[in-house]
């Protein structure tokens, strides 16, 4: 398998070199050149087998340059002992026709873990498949969860450093701690005066700064992406709807081939995007139901097929799905218009200048014949982890809780009972605030959020994530902070100075 830029720049990559790079040259995102197709019998076969060999069987046919045994010690590091359930991504019935996917048992409580926790193996094996020199600095923007989970998974890896921006005042303050908080000889993290887009646009012109590459290759370190940009970030991502799909036949709630609805909470499209991919490759899905919140940018697409960022931002109570420039969505326009980089490229360009784009009608078309688009304000949001609690007992987090109100939209508009898998991607006490406001109203209003995970957990009976406790008595160690514009001098004062 090779793989190509979005853009046409560059073309018969290996997996190894996609993985390496992040991005491409030309600013755009690496796809598979060729289709993935896998059979009913495929599917079938991963019935019976661990998460982790479910995870050999579908990485294998992406990334065949890496061998099987590498493959399989990817794996086994990242999922062999450091998520605290053994299923790694199990299911959870909420009723005869709705379940959940549990994405967040891994060390920083969140959906990230299942792709950044294996990132920085195949990384290492990237750098010595390739046989690179250089020191790899991986950057990242963060709207909160990914910063801490690429941080933990390359927290003093030989041969890389990492350097992640967070939107100041952007993240919540359980994401902000975990973050400022980390430990490792490597880490480096600033906070951005501006919001996520401002920084994911700051990390994109340093990717393609010529003159600052240079400069930093002149001492021996090369640029590389954490972010879901990365084709090794996205290719994990795959497993779980795969791995979904194989307990809800081993369970019993469907029978194999019968077909699926995801509902996915997504800003950057890149959870989403790997659920398309899984049903490109034979995955009988029915469904692909886009859920954001307030700064609904992807809803309206999806709806009328233009994409406008010029609208106002909003900081809500869902803070990783707070983001108007949905990066991904590049890999899905490619893939549906026959791998047309021309017409991505003049999309993408119009998206920079002028701040919006519109998609022809065939192509709008194709993207709702698979996707649904939805959104969820606040109340709404604090209503629904509300009334699922009370129902069913099942305690939910913000980005949970808006897939959710937008799956009850979904259902009200189409009367379609399809069994559903609602993706869930963080705990419901990594954004405790709002949670226990859901549950215990103003009473909490003086409470601090440690406090708050101890009363959530009395009251429900749920118990803390070890990754969350006692994050209140650690020392801050990172403390920089720069503006949206400073930050490739923030870069440099960092890697020029080491």
């Amino acid at each position: 398998m090779t793989y190509k830029s979005t853009r046409g720049g560059m073309s018969g990559v290996t997996a190894a070199e996609a993985i390496k790079m992040g991005i491409a040259p030309d600013g755009g995102l690496f796809v598979p050149e060729s289709k993935v197709t896998v059979d009913l019998d495929f599917i079938n076969e991963l019935v019976d087998c661990s998460y982790l060999k479910r995870a050999e069987k579908i990485l294998s046919l992406y990334l065949d340059d890496y061998a099987g045994e590498e493959l399989a010690d990817c794996i086994s590091k990242a999922y062999g002992d450091k998520f605290s359930n053994s299923e790694i991504a199990p299911v959870v019935a909420i009723n005869e026709h709705l379940h959940m996917l549990e994405l967040w048992h891994g060390p920083t409580c969140a959906f990230k873990d299942m792709a950044l926790q294996i990132l920085p193996h195949f990384l290492v094996k990237a750098i010595k498949k390739t046989g690179e020199k250089a020191e790899i600095v991986i950057l990242v923007a963060t709207s909160g969860d990914t910063g801490k989970a690429a941080l933990e998974g390359f927290a003093d890896v030989e041969g890389t450093r990492i350097v992640v921006f967070y939107p100041n005042g952007g993240v919540s303050e359980m994401q902000r701690l975990q973050m400022v908080t980390q430990k490792g000889g490597n880490t480096d993290v600033i906070a951005v005066n501006g919001n996520f887009d401002d920084t994911q646009n700051g990390v994109k012109k340093i990717f393609t700064d010529e003159a600052l590459k240079e400069k930093l290759e002149r001492k021996g370190k090369k640029f590389s992406s954490a972010n879901s940009i990365n084709w090794g970030r996205l290719v994990p991502q795959i497993v779980y709807y795969f791995s979904a799909y194989a307990d809800l036949i081993k369970k019993g709630g469907i029978k194999a081939g019968e077909k699926i609805n995801f509902v996915v909470p997504t800003g950057n499209f890149g959870n989403i995007l790997a659920a398309w991919y899984a049903m490109d490759m034979g995955l009988p899905v029915n469904r692909l139901i886009c859920a954001s919140n307030q700064n609904n940018v992807l809803t309206d697409f999806i709806i009328n097929g233009v994409y406008n960022r010029k609208r106002d931002f909003y900081k809500t109570i869902s803070p990783s799905m707070d983001i108007l420039i949905s990066s991904n969505l590049e890999r899905l326009l490619f893939e549906l218009n026959g791998k047309n980089s021309d017409l991505v490229s003049e999309w993408m360009r119009e998206l920079t200048k002028k701040g919006e784009y519109r998609v022809d009608g065939r192509t709008k078309e194709r993207i709702q014949k698979v996707f649904w688009g939805g959104y969820s304000n606040d109340d709404e949001t604090i209503a629904s982890i509300r009334s699922v609690y009370q129902e069913s007992g099942y305690l939910m987090d913000t980005h949970t809780a808006v897939a959710m109100d937008v799956y009850d939209k979904y259902v009200i508009y189409s009367r379609d009972l399809t069994p559903t898998v609602i993706v869930s991607t963080a705990s419901p006490f990594k954004f405790n605030r709002s949670v226990a406001k859901a549950l215990f109203g103003d009473k909490i209003k003086n409470m601090s959020e440690f406090e708050l995970l101890s009363l959530l957990s009395r009251e429900t009976g749920w118990d803390i994530p070890a990754g969350l406790k006692d994050l209140n008595k650690k020392e801050v160690l990172h403390k920089k902070v720069c503006e949206k514009d400073g930050m490739p001098d923030a870069v440099m004062e960092i890697l020029l100075n080491d």
